[in-house]
């Protein structure tokens, strides 16, 4: 067997030419990998005399715990070895690009968290809906301007004798009644967040869009109680120095009704830019929803007894909260996946 001495000088005279850790871990491998010196000499104790076999593994071992050491200090004097090249630990890493959620998704997630805090739930509903749900349920006749064909889009299938036609979901109001069924009595607060289907497209509609639904059904609920919700969502997603205003208007499935103003983001509610009339609002403020309390009719169609509990009901489009918001003037932008536009969010 070569001498541990000579093993030993022969490793320090490699490692003296050796510069880096790869080239380090290449000799490492050849005294002590699963092929290397070590285990070589190790595998001839077999041809030893029995009476020797223990003190030639004791020298075997003391020979790989020496080169383990050396290799060691040498490994730790090139980590630590200093070089005169300047080197600022403080400075920030390589920006990587990531992606993010996009605006319809995030503003999904606001919305939800928004109304959590004050105890609504999330609900789901059927975007392939019946007529029922989405017309007779909600009090709107037969002729309603809004079951033709040029505003919703119809599926061709056969109607069902109760149900009425397959349609696509024109409004996120379909899920009213279901909810008023699923909950069997109130109090109800619900909110839905879903796409409609209208066959319309240009620069503020496209036939594919989002809206939620906020629904709150019990005992003593009031004008003040929607008022004072849709006042609370405004702020909390637009800011303290929004404000909201209700304008009377019609709608079938709510009495009484109305529009849901909120302050002109462009004008900031002055309804002027210098000395001209803001060309956006014209007046302060921008059209922003529809809300009002919910028909006694709509309440029968969902089992629930008109003369002890009322409620309110408004439905907002995703779109346009965040058209208002960031001053976007094409809701096709937000489909378009054009990355230069949506990286900015």
């Amino acid at each position: 067997m070569q001498n541990n001495k000579d093993i030993i000088i022969e490793l320090n005279k490699e490692l003296s030419s050796l510069t880096d850790l790869t080239s380090i871990d290449q000799l490492e491998v050849k005294y002590l990998g699963r092929k290397g010196l070590i285990n070589k000499l190790l595998q001839k104790i077999k041809d030893v005399p029995v009476n020797k076999k223990k003190a030639y593994g004791q020298k075997i071992n003391q020979l790989k715990n020496e080169v383990k050491r050396i290799i060691k200090i040498k490994k730790l004097e090139l980590t630590n070895n200093k070089t005169d090249e300047f080197f600022d630990a403080t400075l920030p890493g390589k920006p990587y690009p990531r992606g993010s959620l996009h605006l319809i998704t995030s503003t999904v997630e606001k919305i939800s968290k928004t109304f959590q805090r004050i105890g609504f739930i999330r609900m789901s509903y059927p975007e392939v809906e019946w007529e029922y749900f989405s017309f007779d349920s909600l009090n709107m006749p037969p002729d309603h301007p809004a079951r033709d064909d040029f505003e919703t889009l119809f599926i061709d299938v056969p109607p069902a004798p109760k149900l009425g036609k397959m349609i696509l979901s024109p409004h996120t109001s379909s899920g009213q009644v279901r909810e008023m069924w699923r909950c069997g009595r109130p109090p109800i607060r619900m909110v839905s967040i879903a796409k409609c289907y209208r066959p319309n497209w240009d620069i503020t509609h496209t036939p594919m869009f989002h809206q939620f639904e906020s629904l709150c059904i019990d005992k003593n609920i009031t004008i003040t109680n929607l008022k004072a919700s849709i006042n609370y969502f405004v702020k909390e997603y637009f800011g303290e120095d929004y404000q909201a205003r209700l304008r009377p208007f019609h709608f079938q499935f709510t009495e009484p009704s109305f529009e849901v103003d909120i302050t002109c983001s462009i004008c900031k509610g002055k309804g002027t830019i210098g000395h001209q009339k803001c060309k956006v609002c014209k007046s302060g403020w921008l059209e922003l929803a529809g809300a009002g309390m919910v028909h006694h009719n709509v309440l029968i169609e969902g089992k629930i007894n008109p003369e002890i509990y009322n409620g309110w009901a408004f439905a907002f489009g995703l779109e346009r909260l965040i058209m208002i918001k960031i001053g976007l003037n094409n809701m096709r932008l937000l489909y378009d996946g054009d990355i230069r536009f949506l990286e900015q969010f």
